[in-house]
C-alpha cells in the first residue's frame, strides 16, 4: 500500500488519547498493570512496558487536572499466561471505572471483555499486552480513520461468510466453519461504554462454529478440519503440525521437545484444544517483529482456547494466537471465503490482505 511504517514523526500521545479514548469530565480512568512475582520473572521488555504505563499515566494525570476527571494506577501479580482469569476482587474493582487501560505482560482481554459487555456496563477498555515503545513509530502512528474503515469492512465480510479455506505456504490446509457466528471488529475507537479494543488496533475477527450445547441439533458437527502449522524458529527448521477435526486439535505431530510440551499443555485442559478465532489484521502501519500484539494486526491469525469473549461458546483458561501474515515464518498463500450466496472471495493472497476489497 506504500505506507511508511517506520515514520520518524514523534507520536503525539495527547492527540492519540483524545482520538481513541476521549476522556470526559467526571469519568474515572484506571491503569491496570501486571508485575513479576515469585517464579514469574521480569524481563527487559516487561520493565520497559511498565515504564510506558507510568509515562501514559502521567499524561492522563495532567489531562485529568485540565478536564476534571480522575485517574488511578493499580498493579497486580501477573497471571503467567495469556488470558488466564484475573482475580474476582480485581474484576469487581475495575468494573467501577469508565475507562480501563490494561498495559500488561500477559493479556487480560478475556477477563476484561465481560466487564464491558454487561448490560448495565459503564466501562470501555483498551487491552495492551506486550506493548512496546517502537510501536509509537509503527502501528500506533497510523491513520485510525482508515483502520476503523478496514476493520468494519472485514467484520461485514466475515459475518457474511459460512466457510474459510486457508492454504499455508508450507503446503498445509485448514477449512474453517463460520456458520452460526457473527464477526466483530477492533476499530481502535474506545470513546463510549461497552467498547473494547486491543491497542494497537485494527482487525476483524470471528469465532468458528464449535458445535457445543444445543447448536449441534441445528447445525450438526463443526466442519472445521485440517492442519495448523506452527513454526518453532525463524528458519523453519522445525514445524509442529496441529491436526484439527470438528474444530478441535486432536493430534500434535512433531519430533522435538516443544512438541512434547505442547501436547502436555493441551492434555492438561482439553478446552485449550478448541479453535477459538479466525482473525484478519488490517493495520497497514503494523509490522511483523515477533511481537504478537502487533504481528496479529498485519494479517491472518488463528487462536486456540477460550472463545466466549468474542462470540463463541467455549470457556478455557487461555486464548493464544498464531500469526501467519506476510513476514512470518509460515504465511497464508491464500484465504478463500465462501459467502452465504455461494460466491467466493480471496481476501488474502501471498500473505497480504487485499485492501482494495475493503475500500
Amino acid at each position: 500500500m506504500g505506507f511508511d511504517s517506520m515514520s520518524t514523526n514523534v507520536l503525539d500521545k495527547r492527540r492519540l488519547f483524545d482520538d481513541i479514548f476521549s476522556p470526559k469530565r467526571g469519568e474515572r480512568v484506571l491503569f491496570l498493570v501486571d508485575i513479576p512475582h515469585n517464579n514469574i520473572l521480569d524481563n527487559e521488555s516487561w520493565e520497559e512496558r511498565r515504564g510506558i504505563a507510568r509515562e501514559w499515566y502521567e499524561i492522563f494525570r495532567q489531562m485529568s487536572i485540565e478536564r476534571d476527571f480522575s485517574v488511578d494506577f493499580i498493579t497486580y501479580n501477573a497471571t503467567g499466561c495469556h488470558n488466564a482469569p484475573l482475580p474476582q476482587e480485581l474484576i469487581d474493582k475495575a468494573s467501577n471505572y469508565n475507562l480501563i487501560l490494561s498495559i500488561t505482560e500477559f493479556s487480560a482481554t478475556s477477563s476484561l471483555v465481560p466487564i464491558c459487555y454487561r448490560e448495565d456496563s459503564i466501562t470501555r477498555c483498551a487491552s495492551m499486552p506486550l506493548l512496546e515503545k517502537q510501536m509509537e513509530y509503527t502501528s500506533l502512528s497510523g491513520d485510525y480513520i482508515k483502520i476503523k474503515k478496514y476493520a468494519i469492512a472485514i467484520r461485514e465480510i466475515l459475518s457474511n461468510s459460512i466457510y474459510a479455506e486457508i492454504l499455508f505456504t508450507n503446503g498445509d490446509n485448514l477449512f474453517v466453519d463460520l456458520r452460526n457466528r457473527v464477526a466483530k471488529a477492533d476499530t481502535g475507537e474506545c470513546k463510549y461504554p461497552k467498547q473494547f479494543i486491543n491497542l494497537p488496533s485494527g482487525e476483524g475477527f470471528i469465532a468458528p462454529y464449535e458445535a457445543v450445547y444445543n447448536e449441534v441439533d441445528r447445525f450438526g458437527r463443526s466442519k472445521t478440519e485440517g492442519v495448523i502449522p506452527i513454526s518453532c524458529n525463524q528458519d523453519l527448521g522445525d514445524i509442529i503440525r496441529c491436526v484439527v477435526k470438528e474444530n478441535r486439535i486432536v493430534e500434535i505431530i512433531g519430533e522435538d521437545r516443544k512438541t512434547y510440551e505442547l501436547q502436555k499443555f493441551f492434555d492438561e485442559n482439553i478446552t485449550r484444544r478448541n479453535i477459538a478465532e479466525l482473525g484478519i489484521g488490517c493495520n497497514p502501519w503494523a509490522v511483523v517483529t515477533g511481537n504478537l500484539i502487533e504481528d496479529e494486526k498485519t494479517g491472518l491469525h488463528i487462536a486456540y482456547g477460550t472463545s466466549i469473549h468474542i462470540g463463541g461458546k467455549v470457556i478455557s483458561d487461555v486464548h493464544q494466537d498464531i500469526v501467519f501474515a506476510k513476514g512470518c515464518p509460515i504465511e497464508v498463500e491464500k484465504l478463500d471465503l465462501t459467502l452465504k450466496d455461494g460466491k467466493h472471495l480471496d481476501l488474502i493472497l501471498d500473505g497480504e490482505v487485499c485492501y482494495e476489497l475493503l475500500d
